[in-house]
């Protein structure tokens, strides 16, 4: 596919901090992806920056082989040709929902308009709700109306920040699921922010974590939790510890949990003092292993536990346990290792 979107190189200080530094990426063309980190990480002000919204000082912004800014030039955010959704979604109180998706459609004729609002009445599950004005519309329905007129003028490119954040919880990745469906069926390419993983798994094709205002890792999902390029993308996906190991060979790690093997070669000095990620996935309860662990906490999650594992040395670790093996705190339990990926770092 070809490139959407491409991010070169991208520098802005805002009153003296740094607010981004030297950050690159590509969007393939109804792709989805995602801008995920911890709050202040820069990630918005990215978002902004694509929107034309904020200036950088440093790099590029192309968008379907179009120069929108670079040092001399910047294209005005009203010939951008891009839509935005705000987290507080920014309708307008006084219109229906009707009035605000047809908004987003003032420069069409009219027969255009109308079949365009038909499409995305259809398209997001608005008929029964069509004359409500958005304060009589929950969080839910009052963003498929935003996004239903960001999406209005078929943008070339379609930005959301924090779309789920007036959400509640148990419905964002639902809701996100189903949004990912209808920005695929109308094929628009799309960048969100987010600073929850979750939401970000369910939506996105590709995921750029941020960190103090630089891009760590873009890659997939399953890479980013697989395979982290630096510990703070390892610590800010998913779950786990860091224990302490040293390497044997390009295949074996020795840990105070025993030896850990690799199915894939690592390249690092056999010696070298390393730190290894144990994810509660790596920790199977086994009645029969002769390693054990003594429960010391346990979070229910519907299908199994999370539970915390304390082992004699007093180093603890994560497993996911089926929640029929519900174990009372403190009782010992049998424990082994099954590490399909091993992820390692220098010890520092």
């Amino acid at each position: 596919m070809d490139k959407a979107i491409e991010i070169k190189n991208i520098s802005l200080t805002i009153e003296g901090r740094s607010i981004l530094e030297d950050v690159s990426f590509d969007v393939r063309e109804a792709e989805i992806a995602c801008l995920l980190g911890p709050s202040g990480c820069g990630k918005t002000t990215l978002l902004r920056s694509i929107a034309g919204l904020e200036i950088q000082d440093e790099g590029e912004v192309w968008v379907k082989g179009v120069l929108f800014s670079d040092l001399t030039h910047h294209l005005p955010v009203e010939q951008r040709h891009i839509g935005m959704v705000f987290q507080d979604y920014a309708l307008f109180p006084h219109m229906n929902v009707r009035d605000n998706i047809v908004f987003g459609l003032k420069n069409y004729n009219t027969k255009m308009s109308i079949q365009r609002l038909d499409e995305l009445v259809t398209l997001f599950s608005l008929e029964k709700h069509i004359n409500k004005y958005p304060h009589s519309l929950s969080g839910g329905q009052q963003q498929r109306v935003a996004l239903a007129r960001a999406m209005a003028p078929r943008p070339g490119v379609l930005l959301l920040d924090e779309p789920f954040a007036s959400l509640d919880i148990e419905l964002r990745e639902q809701i996100a699921r189903e949004l990912r469906l209808i920005l695929k069926l109308d094929g628009i390419t799309t960048i969100m922010v987010s600073h929850n993983q979750l939401e970000a798994f369910a939506m996105a094709d590709i995921i750029g974590v941020m960190n103090d205002g630089h891009l760590l890792q873009w890659d997939n999902a399953f890479d980013l939790y697989h395979k982290p390029k630096t510990e703070v993308v390892a610590g800010f996906i998913g779950e786990g510890v860091f224990i302490s190991g040293e390497v044997i060979n390009n295949k074996e790690v020795k840990t105070e949990i025993g030896v850990i093997q690799s199915a894939a070669t690592h390249q690092t000095v056999i010696g070298k003092k390393v730190r290894v990620l144990i994810r509660p996935d790596d920790i199977l309860h086994d009645d029969n292993s002769d390693m054990a662990a003594r429960v010391v906490d346990k979070a229910f999650r519907g299908a199994e536990f999370l539970y915390t594992l304390q082992l004699e040395s007093g180093l603890r670790i994560l497993s996911l346990v089926p929640s029929h093996h519900d174990h009372p705190i403190n009782e010992p339990i049998g424990i082994r290792l099954e590490i399909d990926h091993l992820v390692i770092f220098d010890e520092k």
